[in-house]
């Protein structure tokens, strides 16, 4: 849910729904490095609810669209992260027989 001003398009809150601190911060962490991006923080209202407000301020642009490029960024970076380590864990295991890996039956 986006809570922000009809008027000014470049600040909005935006509630999502059962996420914590793990969405939250990485979404922090990406607006961040996002140069349209002038503050973004995130706040989560009760510990027993499991929401987050993630606060999107910009230097003009729809703060709508740099979440939503936020998010898809985020999204190119697990999936780089998946692929280098599941190359790594194939790389490991041709790189040593299956003899002298510890195989427990």
């Amino acid at each position: 849910m986006e809570h922000g001003s009809f008027s000014d398009h470049s600040k909005s809150t935006f509630s999502l729904s059962d996420e914590d601190h793990t969405l939250a911060n990485s979404v922090r962490f990406t607006l961040n490095q996002d140069p349209r991006v002038a503050f973004c923080g995130y706040s989560i209202p009760h510990p027993s609810d499991a929401r987050v407000n993630i606060r999107v301020q910009t230097t003009g642009d729809s703060a709508r669209e740099v979440l939503k490029d936020a998010c898809q960024d985020l999204m190119l970076m697990c999936q780089h992260v998946r692929s280098t380590f599941d190359k790594a864990v194939v790389d490991y295991k041709l790189s040593k027989p299956v003899k002298d890996m510890s195989i427990e039956k």
